[in-house]
């Protein structure tokens, strides 16, 4: 009998966000510091350690995972994660966040290991934008891997680009019109205070703004029929039919209210909002010869049970996390 994960507030939570590894290859400003300390790698959740807590989770509702990092696919053998998680009962859906460098050696195997939808973040087309972003080049091999994961069959594939003013002005429209030559859908998410640099909410690009540049340069919008109030997302269709967009605005429009999400971060942390203050240490109940699935259970009941209403990013209460974006998963 499957059971929910449901908070004070009545949110149904079965949307769990796995990060699998706090390394990246690249240094993007609004997620990671350019010097870094790493988790030793010891310290990771084993791919065996993972399964087990989906294990544990899916009884309870969760029937979507979404694997993120740091960049996931530094993950060594990340398809063998892939192959234990499929067979669950109950999981139904299984996602994957890259930033896309490694993703044109790995789209294949992946894509043979069950996966089947990718959110690519891409922030810009331009080499010097891309580089003064994520202080690395590769912006061919973004393009190179979104292109080998259609090939290989890959569906829906998103690009995800963080809305920054001084960037996103010159690269909203480029992106658009690349998503709809080769059917990508673009999701645009608004700057939010939680990377390693100081945040400036002048900086924030709102989402009336970006839908004001695509339907003036690009093609008119509609709300999508099939849009889920429910979703982080508001997804907007061209009215020629040629694609679609997606809004995440957390602050202008943030859906705390609506929130089914949990994380657990790469070491073993379980975190029921990404701006969590709180954090429970669930290593120790699966690093036993027996993993304590009991305890397990109750860490998952109990971290929902205490989940605040949202985030407050647009109120005096907010505080931002000590941890940053690429330590909690994406």
């Amino acid at each position: 009998m499957i059971e929910n994960l449901v908070d004070r507030f009545g949110r149904i939570h079965n949307n769990l966000r796995i990060s699998v590894t706090d390394r990246c290859n690249l240094r993007c400003t609004y997620c990671m510091p350019e010097d870094v300390t790493f988790v030793d790698r010891g310290e990771l959740l084993t791919f065996e350690e993972i399964a087990q807590f989906v294990r544990v989770a899916a009884p309870l509702g969760v029937n979507k995972i979404r694997l993120t990092g740091g960049e996931p696919l530094m993950r060594k053998g990340l398809d063998n994660l892939v192959r234990m998680l499929t067979p669950i009962p109950g999981i139904t859906d299984i996602g994957l966040t890259t930033n896309g460098l490694l993703l044109a050696d790995q789209a294949e195997s992946l894509f043979a290991a069950g996966l089947r939808r990718l959110n690519v973040s891409l922030d810009t087309l331009d080499p010097g934008r891309f580089r003064e972003l994520t202080r690395r080049d590769g912006v061919e091999k973004v393009i190179a891997g979104l292109l080998a994961a259609k090939a290989v069959g890959f569906g829906p594939i998103k690009v995800n680009a963080v809305a920054i003013r001084g960037f996103i002005e010159h690269d909203a429209v480029p992106l658009a019109q690349f998503c709809r030559k080769y059917g990508f859908e673009l999701r645009f998410i608004e700057y939010m205070p939680i990377g390693a640099e100081s945040w400036e909410r002048e900086k924030v690009v709102y989402a009336h703004e970006l839908l004001e540049w695509l339907e003036r340069d690009v093609a008119p919008l509609s709300p999508s029929p099939d849009y889920d109030p429910r979703a982080p997302a508001m997804d907007f269709d061209y009215a020629d039919g040629k694609g679609r967009v997606g809004i995440i605005a957390s602050l202008s429009r943030p859906f705390c209210r609506s929130c089914n999400r949990i994380r657990i971060t790469a070491d073993g942390k379980l975190r029921n909002c990404l701006f969590a203050l709180n954090e429970t240490d669930v290593k120790p109940m699966l690093r036993r010869p027996i993993p304590d699935t009991v305890a397990l259970r109750n860490a998952l009941i109990d971290s929902v049970a205490e989940k605040w209403e949202g985030h407050e990013i647009n109120t005096a209460k907010f505080v931002k996390p000590l941890r940053t974006m690429h330590t909690i998963g994406g």
